[in-house]
């Protein structure tokens, strides 16, 4: 049979008559309950007759002003009142992280000198270069003989007069092409402008920059683009315009296989800027000299006016080129922070 483990007030009522004095009046103090219980009680049952006796009470503070205190000193402090003093609050180590573990450790220790910014340790760059390489993989398992057959037909002045052969997925791709070219001038720019003119701008991020060079030179395209399909729309009929737009096409996406390891030497590899800038200037120039012939095989082959074939070359694919040249400094001495 288990022990009560509760004592009720008649049980303390008849209590050993064994103490000293004998208690008439209610108990004042827990330990006078205690003293009313037998000698072998459980804990469980002091605490079930101390229950019994009192009972607990919201304690009421006064809310007078405490006047007890030395002549000359200030009022003592609320007790209701548990903010800390400032110089408790705030010390030598309040900012620390390792005195408050629950701060950002980021910034533990000294600084020191800043990394300096490269393409090698640049994940997004990666990435961009990774997505490159394989849409020209792509492209060129899908037109390689189109391409091929395209370079053959090049230096050959009798396709002059015959319409387009492309199909509209060959367009596409060659587009295509187009655009992975201004991505690759507006890396190579960015890294000639890190290394000669600043490596600070306004913006904090350089794929800003690297944004608004490939749409500068985006729309220095499709410009060069506009140009030629007015002009040539008016003294030219429409399948040589196609055909030369065909040869454009070509030209810039033989521009865009031949930069791509150029860019990658110089991420990967620290490929000398010097040579890097003589590379850019050869496969440009190349590039013009093409887009002259074309333009003299196509046009003028037959009438024979050099002088209007220099005048139409300068007009419509030097000026833009220089256009563009002096754009992008512009652009770049007005972004960049000058000190």
């Amino acid at each position: 049979m288990q022990v009560n483990d509760s004592i009720q007030t008649t049980n303390i009522a008849t209590a050993k008559t064994d103490s000293v004095a004998v208690h008439s009046a209610k108990p004042q103090t827990p330990y006078e309950v205690l003293r009313l219980l037998p000698k072998d009680a459980t804990p469980a049952q002091q605490d079930s007759a101390i229950q019994e006796w009192f009972e607990p009470k919201e304690i009421h503070y006064s809310s007078r002003p405490d006047t007890l205190h030395l002549p000359g000193q200030e009022i003592p402090r609320d007790l209701k009142e548990v903010s800390l003093p400032h110089y408790y609050r705030e010390n030598f180590f309040s900012n620390n992280t390792m005195y408050h573990p629950e701060l950002s450790t980021e910034r533990i220790g000294a600084s020191g000198d800043p990394i300096p910014y490269s393409f090698q340790n640049d994940s997004f760059i990666t990435g961009i270069l990774i997505v490159c390489f394989l849409l020209i993989t792509f492209t060129l398992s899908r037109i390689s003989e189109f391409l091929l057959h395209q370079t053959k037909q090049f230096f050959s002045t009798q396709k002059s007069e015959h319409s387009l052969t492309e199909t509209g997925s060959e367009i596409k791709f060659q587009i295509l092409f187009l655009f992975i070219t201004c991505l690759l001038y507006a890396l190579l720019y960015f890294i000639y402008t890190t290394h000669y003119i600043s490596n600070t701008f306004i913006f904090s991020s350089e794929y800003i920059l690297l944004v608004i060079f490939g749409g500068a030179i985006i729309g220095y395209m499709v410009l060069r683009m506009i140009l030629y399909t007015i002009v040539n729309n008016v003294f030219f009929n429409n399948k040589k315009n196609l055909h030369f737009i065909g040869s454009q096409l070509l030209i810039t996406s033989l521009e865009g296989v031949a930069l791509f390891p150029l860019v990658l030497l110089m991420a990967y590899f620290q490929f000398s800027m010097q040579n890097a800038i003589i590379y850019t200037a050869t496969i440009l120039i190349l590039a013009k000299i093409l887009t002259f012939y074309k333009s003299y095989a196509i046009f003028f082959n037959q009438k024979g006016g050099f002088l209007q074939i220099i005048l139409y070359f300068c007009a419509l694919e030097m000026m833009p080129l220089m256009m563009l040249w002096s754009g992008l400094l512009v652009l770049t001495e007005n972004l960049k922070v000058n000190i």
